[in-house]
């Protein structure tokens, strides 16, 4: 997870190339059958470094699959499905502006609806407040009217 940071800081610092090439190489070292907390956390962020929109949506896609893939039975870690839990409103709003982006507006709202239902999962701080706030603003998008559906 501190190599993830790390290469999270350059994503944010605006090296997208630097990091979806060391992304690419903690994805093979961390393999499909890896960590699910690490994978979950590393596709989410491969995914914002991709230019094409179906790679983007791939990569969302995996880190859902090791969302789901993560429950407390299998690793016996409770706090890491709570991180995960805490994921799902922010990986659903993200695969429903992939699938927009794609074209694909009811796959887009279905991914919506459970960004929404997620949410609750979400902290009263300034990331909730925030990931809230898109949940909305991308449900006025979807809904072309300017009003929530």
């Amino acid at each position: 997870m501190t190599r993830i940071g790390q290469v999270m800081m350059l994503l944010h610092g605006g090296d997208r190339e630097e990091a979806r090439t060391r992304f690419g190489r903690l994805w093979e070292e961390i393999g499909e059958d890896g960590d699910p907390l690490h994978r979950c956390t590393l596709a989410h962020f491969m995914a914002d470094t991709q230019d094409d929109p179906e790679d983007e949506l791939e990569w969302d896609l995996r880190a859902l699959r090791a969302a789901d893939g993560l429950s407390d039975e299998r690793t016996g870690r409770h706090h890491e499905s709570l991180a995960v839990r805490g994921f799902y409103p922010s990986l659903h709003l993200n695969l429903a502006a992939d699938y927009l982006k794609v074209g694909e507006r009811e796959l887009a709202r279905n991914h919506l609806v459970r960004a929404r239902s997620a949410s609750g999962a979400l902290g009263d701080d300034d990331y909730g407040d925030g990931l809230r706030a898109a949940i909305g603003r991308m449900e006025l998008r979807l809904d072309g009217s300017g009003h929530r559906p």
